[in-house]
């Protein structure tokens, strides 16, 4: 091994970062997956069982933290 591999040191892990989320989002939202959900129903699309699971992965892949 040379010196610079045991040199170098772990790097820490980013911060976590915040931004404000836009007005199409609501309180009772969970995820992305609720916005993207409520946008096909306006727009006349009747949501199916695959619909409602993509949603779920969804909501779990980007949450939503209201705080």
């Amino acid at each position: 091994m040379s010196n610079e591999d045991q040199d170098e040191k772990p790097q820490p892990a980013e911060p976590r970062r915040r931004m404000r989320l836009p007005p199409i989002i609501k309180p009772e939202d969970r995820g992305v997956g609720d916005v993207i959900a409520r946008l096909a129903e306006s727009a006349g699309i009747t949501p199916c069982g695959g619909c409602r699971e993509r949603q779920q992965r969804l909501n779990n892949w980007m949450p939503f933290r209201h705080s």
